[in-house]
């Protein structure tokens, strides 16, 4: 599974489509998102980690006591902001 920058993804999305590769789409180096393509060629690699991330975010939920939204607002902060809070 190929990881690639916010910023490459947008400028060179055609290319990215029809590698028909699944991409985790970061920025500085966070992950923000998955694309999985219909027909992709890593189908199941790529399956697997959506599974594996899910599973993971059901765990942090349940033993943090966090909503999906209070999850997302701490994804979504600086990293700064993450790190003084701790």
């Amino acid at each position: 599974m190929k990881r690639v920058g916010v910023r490459e993804f947008k400028d060179h999305a055609t290319t990215y489509l029809a590698a028909g590769e699944t991409l985790v789409i970061e920025r500085h180096g966070q992950p923000l998102g998955f694309f999985v393509p219909i027909n992709a060629i890593d189908r199941p690699a790529g399956t697997a980690a959506l599974q594996r991330l899910d599973a993971s975010v059901g765990r942090v939920l349940k033993l943090t006591g966090l909503t999906d939204d209070e999850l997302a607002e701490e994804f979504s902060a600086p990293l700064s902001a993450v790190a003084q809070s701790s």
